[in-house]
């Protein structure tokens, strides 16, 4: 839909923290999604329709937090404690919503950033 350019991921170890960047000239609802080798992909946080707010599922949630500055129209995505479970390509996209305890999403996927937790 938009061009969507993340960045910010790198190689940290277990129960480091990392920030990624997402920038795009619309980020209406932006919420990000990561796929590990050998796995679907599966949603990171999303918006809540109901409550407005931001929406982190299971496997993030208490770790990851999402912000964003509109005046340089960048979303980040802020992780702490990661795992090497959280190892995955990162994508944020647009005109996302929760279903339940999952995240979806309308929009296409950027070229994503790599993230690598490990020792």
């Amino acid at each position: 839909q938009v061009q969507r350019v993340e960045s910010g991921g790198d190689l940290v170890q277990p129960g480091g923290s990392l920030t990624l960047a997402c920038s795009a000239s619309d980020y209406y609802a932006i919420g990000w999604f990561r796929q590990a080798p050998g796995k679907q992909r599966e949603g990171v946080s999303c918006l809540d329709l109901t409550s407005g707010y931001t929406y982190y599922t299971d496997p993030v949630k208490g770790r990851f937090n999402s912000s964003r500055d509109h005046a340089k129209k960048t979303v980040y995505l802020q992780m702490h404690n990661l795992r090497p479970e959280d190892t995955a390509i990162y994508y944020c996209a647009t005109d996302t919503w929760r279903d339940g305890s999952r995240c979806m999403m309308s929009g296409q996927w950027g070229q994503g950033t790599q993230v690598t937790v490990s020792a």
